[in-house]
């Protein structure tokens, strides 16, 4: 076999991913938030960049911004003295160009939106344990007594509950502390709300009883026993292992409704996140409004005085210069990036509301099913610009307020077939649970017999599985004995 080296040439395409490329498509996919701290740190970080306030004529919006009119004449004369000349690039010319026609959008143009109030944003709920540890305060007890009470405190749960062995808790303190810890967990169990501190859910519901005074003589026997019979609803197994009558277990779990099993709950989880929307949706007489949302972005521009000297020159050293254009070409397609950023979302949720007018005109029954693809088809990009568009960002329409992936939907075939949006089959699982009889909920089994009836082919393991992506409790759990 005879083994040579020999050249050869071809031509072939590849996709070189610049610096430019990588941040066009990192800011595609970023939020509201996380891009106004990014074009911050770039004004930091670029001396040619500038943020400036929504212009009051349209004539402001040019890369050539005219001198402020303030400036002293001094100024402006020292200025011109140091601006000599310097050959300006091709490429920047046509940043120029770019950025005079691209500043001003006509779907950017808008009323003025309502804000919330500012004091509406600077308060915060109290949690448990401060509401816990100002009741502590108000209380007359031995050091010793507060130390351990302060740290039972410290180690209740978001629920209120006390999972934590209470030896384990208190043994570093020392066996003086120790020895109060009960007496501590059972002042701790006397504050607001009824219940917190217990150990168990059984331990909760006794405190509440005797807190609230609940007139019931066979209630404390109920929860001790037979708190999971009262979870199934079985009235029947408590009225034969306890001998009382059927009136009296009814009564006993009217009142046991009433109680909390979480007593944290208004004041555990996380604090509420408000979402500020990137496109605003409305309707207008018989057409349909799309509003790009640009409060709170930065608006840029290149500042005037690098300008000049871009344009007229002056004596810099080589590596100023090569500096300055650097910087600037920087600013110019970050710029161009932002701007290319809400064009794209603005084609995709206009692509978006094309496909599920159904939905916008009526409610989610009439959600079509859509993948990515039917839409970056429409509007000629990847796929995977499309997923980065529509990763935290928000419309908001007179439904509400919808992430752009929630309208990316599998089908579901029915029997006629036609597709049906997943979600459509779930909010039609929600109906007919809403509107079922309380003291005989329908299986899952039967719901999916109902849905069949209205021509959707799905199975009972289906229905069970977006019950629970709904949060929705079985029947044997939604049962509600009269």
């Amino acid at each position: 076999m005879d083994l040579k080296a020999q050249l050869q040439m071809k031509q072939q395409q590849t996709l070189v991913m610049t610096p430019q490329l990588q941040q066009a498509i990192r800011l595609l996919q970023l939020s509201r938030l996380e891009l106004t701290e990014i074009v911050r740190q770039e004004i930091l970080e670029n001396p040619v960049l500038d943020e400036y306030g929504p212009p009051e004529n349209e004539s402001e919006f040019s890369i050539d911004q005219p001198e402020d009119p303030n400036t002293p004449a001094d100024n402006k004369s020292d200025r011109e003295e140091e601006i000599n000349t310097l050959t300006i690039p091709k490429d920047i010319g046509e940043w120029e160009s770019y950025l005079e026609s691209s500043q001003s959008l006509p779907y950017q143009a808008r009323e003025e939106q309502e804000h919330p109030a500012f004091e509406a944003m600077i308060t915060s709920p109290d949690t448990l344990q401060e509401h816990l540890l100002w009741q502590l305060r108000m209380t007359r007890l031995t050091e010793m007594e507060a130390r351990a009470a302060e740290v039972i405190i410290g180690n209740l749960d978001d629920n209120g509950y006390l999972e934590t062995p209470l030896d384990e808790i208190l043994s570093p303190l020392g066996p003086e502390i120790e020895a109060v810890g009960l007496e501590a967990l059972g002042v701790v169990q006397e504050f607001d709300p009824p219940g917190v501190g217990a150990r168990d859910l059984v331990e909760c519901l006794l405190i509440q009883i005797k807190m609230l005074d609940f007139d019931g003589p066979f209630v404390e026997e109920i929860i001790r026993e037979h708190l999971e019979d009262v979870a199934k609803g079985d009235v029947d197994a408590i009225v034969r292992q306890m001998g009382i009558s059927r009136a009296e277990v009814l009564q006993a779990m009217d009142l046991l409704r009433e109680l909390e099993p979480k007593p944290g709950r208004p004041f555990g989880g996380t604090e509420s996140v408000y979402v500020t929307p990137d496109v605003f949706l409305f309707k207008m007489g018989d057409e349909w409004t799309i509003t790009l949302n640009d409060d709170g972005l930065p608006k840029l521009r290149i500042n005037g005085f690098y300008r000049e000297l871009l344009k007229h020159g002056s004596s810099m050293k080589a590596e100023d210069k090569e500096f300055l254009l650097e910087k600037i070409r920087s600013a110019a397609w970050l710029i161009k990036s932002i701007d290319q950023r809400q064009r794209t979302i603005y084609r995709v949720t206009k692509s978006i509301l094309e496909k599920q007018m159904d939905f916008f005109e009526r409610d989610v029954r009439y959600l079509k099913p859509m993948v990515l693809r039917d839409v970056a088809d429409d509007i000629g990009v990847h796929e995977s610009t499309v997923s980065r568009v529509t990763t935290q960002k928000y419309v908001h329409c007179p439904h509400g307020l919808f992430e752009l992936k929630y309208f990316f939907n599998p089908g579901i075939q029915t029997l006629s077939g036609e597709m049906m949006a997943s979600e459509s089959v779930r909010a039609k699982i929600r109906d007919i649970i809403g509107a079922e009889d309380t003291g005989k909920p329908l299986s899952d089994q039967a719901i999916s017999q109902m849905l069949r009836l209205e021509g959707i082919d799905i199975a009972r393991r289906t229905v069970a599985k977006y019950r629970e992506a709904m949060k929705i409790l079985p029947s044997s759990r939604r049962k509600k004995i009269t």
